[in-house]
């Protein structure tokens, strides 16, 4: 009985020490995504994530990999590397449909993902990533 009540001792300090410790050096927060240069910066996980499927993927027909290279020897996407030259003509395409919605449409500010843009990817793109050759 007295080495079952040592036992239990030792993990309640054991576990008080390790809190203790967790409390002192806190996890490190994230900066957030790196390199976005049209959408802000401070957008959610769960913004992006729906801008990322429902205007691109859906838009244009592409996955992820149309736009984002993958990491030196690895399978990994770099979403922060401007290597794809795709990558940079979506931010074109972002701040130009922005900028038909806010001067012909009366959209005092607006941002990439709103449901209320009359003009977005799909009103040209409408499911291929080239549209011009349609």
């Amino acid at each position: 009985m007295v080495v079952r009540k040592k036992i239990r001792v030792m993990v309640v300090l054991l576990a008080a020490g390790a809190l203790s410790i967790a409390a002192i050096n806190p996890q490190k927060k994230t900066d957030g995504f790196k390199n976005l240069k049209v959408l802000p910066k401070d957008i959610s996980a769960k913004e992006l994530q729906k801008i990322m499927v429902d205007d691109f993927q859906d838009g244009l027909g592409v996955s992820c990999n149309f736009c984002h290279s993958q990491e030196p020897g690895s399978l990994h996407l770099d979403y922060a590397a401007d290597t794809k030259p795709e990558k940079e003509i979506a931010r074109s395409m972002m701040q130009m449909t922005m900028d038909i919605n806010q001067k012909y449409f009366g959209a005092e500010h607006p941002q990439v993902g709103d449901s209320v843009l009359t003009v977005n990817c799909n009103t040209c793109h409408q499911g291929t990533p080239h549209p011009e050759k349609n």
